[in-house]
């Protein structure tokens, strides 16, 4: 077997193949770009025909998740028939020197950093207008004819939503919760149209003057209208902003984009079931990309860190329902100190396991993280699982506390209280299995997210909490 070319090696290849997909008689400045989960994106400059191209190389890996590549350019060929901004697609083939298949797309300028678009003042005039303009890209999406290759997901949502991302295990139990929720208050069915899948801010470019593209369609299938609103309006794709949808604006402004493109407006309460249905589906898929570094499948640093977020899509799913987390502040040990000298007295002595973690902390801190692009991000993802470890050993009585709470149930651990949710076996005491969801919410929260207890009553979007009625009063 070969080994993996150098990088400098890799983008050589890539630009050979952008060039011979496009048509193009030469590529230069071959530059990977960061994120995309699921893809390698290149940026590659080409020439055809004479003319100069600033193009996007797309790599899908042979076992890489989502639909294929061709699938991906025949959805976004059928959202352009009805004005959705896209970027033109060049070319695509198998590209066996690259591990895969390559898709060759002009490059839409503008930005897809949430944050920056969030923020930057340069982008405040395209702020004002973009959860509208994101309605309105929704439905020319959902008006698209679906290409034949586009697979339908008729079913449930909710079984559909187990069926992909659930494992062998319960979801934790917070998540269960959610799910046991929504099965119980699902509204009716539509009829199934082209859904981007992905939908929200990272998988966008926005330029001063509003949207210019949907990107990242690696998603897309037949399904329910709604999914992609509810998905564009989880707590997680706000970026820490306040407006529900995607940290730019109201559900209002959403609807009424999408009403004035589609012929019809979806309600509010349908909305909000699919995204808490969303926030539902983001915590599963965190498990699921956790598991792909714990089997070793593809051993990463963020993978794994991923996986503790599931915590957080917990305590939103508590929020929503009208259940507030107790704030108990944020452990010293999050900032980095010490804390407590965990093994200072036991056979390992000092240095402590928190000490020598310490130590790999300030080593971050000094030089790796510094570094600019993918290399300075994963250190600084590094630096964040260091602290949470370091949460998890202060906070040494946190499980045998949470332990009385389940025997007190008759349940062994989370995954039994999980169990007890989804089946219904211990509604006759729902009050102590509440408080236990919630106590457990709260600790795991506390350790992978503690600034999230810092204000648990906080409503995103400044409006009265839907209170939804616990599945035992039904």
């Amino acid at each position: 077997m070969s080994a993996a070319p150098e990088p400098a090696d890799r983008a050589a290849l890539v630009g050979a193949a952008a060039a011979r997909v496009a048509g193009a008689t030469a590529a230069s400045s071959v530059v990977r770009l960061t994120g995309g989960a699921s893809r390698e994106t290149w940026s590659v400059d080409l020439l055809v025909g004479g003319e100069a191209v600033a193009a996007v190389a797309r790599i899908a890996l042979d076992d890489a998740r989502g639909v294929p590549l061709a699938t991906e350019a025949a959805a976004i060929t059928a959202a352009a028939a009805t004005g959705t901004p896209v970027p033109d697609v060049l070319g695509v083939e198998a590209a066996p020197d690259l591990g895969g298949t390559l898709m060759v797309m002009r490059r839409v300028p503008g930005e897809t950093i949430a944050r920056r678009i969030l923020r930057d003042e340069q982008y405040a005039g395209a702020r004002a207008g973009l959860a509208r303009a994101l309605g309105e890209a929704a439905a020319r999406v959902h008006a698209a004819a679906p290409p034949a290759v586009v697979t339908a997901t008729a079913g449930d949502p909710v079984d559909l939503l187990l069926a992909d991302l659930g494992g062998p295990a319960p979801p934790p139990s917070g998540i269960a919760l959610g799910l046991r929720w929504l099965r119980e208050h699902a509204p009716a069915r539509r009829d199934p149209v082209l859904v981007h899948g992905d939908l929200r801010l990272g998988n966008v470019v926005v330029d001063p003057d509003g949207l210019a593209a949907l990107l990242d369609w690696e998603l897309v299938h037949l399904g329910d209208p709604l999914e992609d609103l509810g998905w564009l309006c989880a707590k997680v794709w706000r970026f820490g902003a306040e407006p529900p949808v995607g940290g730019l604006g109201s559900r209002e402004d959403l609807l009424d984009g999408y009403a004035a493109v589609a012929g019809w407006r979806p309600g509010l309460d349908e909305l909000r079931w699919w995204e808490l249905w969303g926030t539902v589906r983001w915590g599963l898929m965190c498990g699921v990309m956790a598991e792909r570094h714990l089997s070793g499948v593809e051993r990463s640093v963020e993978l794994v860190a991923i996986g503790r977020r599931a915590c957080e899509q917990e305590h939103d799913v508590l929020l929503e329902l009208g259940h507030a987390l107790p704030g108990d502040g944020v452990p010293a040990a999050s900032t980095g100190a010490t804390g407590p000298a965990v093994g200072a007295t036991g056979v390992h002595g000092r240095p402590t396991a928190v000490d020598l973690l310490g130590g790999v902390r300030d080593y971050l801190e000094g030089g790796p993280m510094r570094q600019p692009g993918a290399a300075g991000f994963e250190a600084r993802v590094a630096r964040g699982v260091l602290d949470t470890v370091v949460r998890e050993l202060v906070a040494v009585d946190d499980e045998r506390a949470h332990a009385r709470l389940l025997a007190g149930l008759g349940c062994h651990d989370d995954a039994d209280l999980a169990r007890a949710v989804e089946h219904g076996t211990h509604d006759d005491r729902w009050d102590d299995v509440l408080a236990a969801v919630v106590d457990g919410v709260r600790r795991r929260v506390r350790v992978a997210s503690p600034r999230r207890l810092a204000d648990p009553s906080a409503i995103a979007d400044g409006s009265p909490r839907v209170r939804r009625r616990p599945v035992s009063d039904r």
